[in-house]
């Protein structure tokens, strides 16, 4: 799958959050990228073949204070190749890509993966 359709099955994704939770996406910037960059691996820790579905990158939700502001967007990125690797099918493609996207934006709002596994979502 090109870039381009993979793009778009993000935008998809990201438009079928509900409308309370697309409403509070604030300062955030959601991209593609085949594969973490070596800074973000490096910033992570991952060894050599630890794989990234995802990443998000920013100050959550809950952490933002009255002084934030003035700041360059959050990130989320889906990394296109990785979820590729794992699943074939364009519809396990979609599911997988809305499950990661999920994911990224619960950090957004501050929820950790600890407390995802907790709450049965997306991890």
């Amino acid at each position: 799958m090109d870039t381009e359709q993979f793009k778009q099955i993000v935008a998809e994704a990201v438009d079928s959050l509900p409308e309370e939770f697309l409403a509070l996406l604030d300062n955030i910037e959601i991209m593609v990228a085949d594969r973490p960059s070596s800074i973000q691996r490096r910033n992570l820790d991952m060894h050599r073949g630890e794989e990234l579905l995802g990443l998000y990158e920013g100050v959550p939700l809950t952490e933002r204070h009255a002084s934030y502001g003035m700041v360059t967007p959050d990130r989320i990125t889906i990394f296109r190749l990785a979820i590729l690797d794992m699943v074939k099918t364009e519809e396990d493609i979609k599911n997988e890509v809305r499950r990661v996207v999920k994911h990224e934006v619960a950090h957004h709002f501050g929820i950790s993966d600890e407390r995802l596994e907790e709450m049965g979502g997306p991890v």
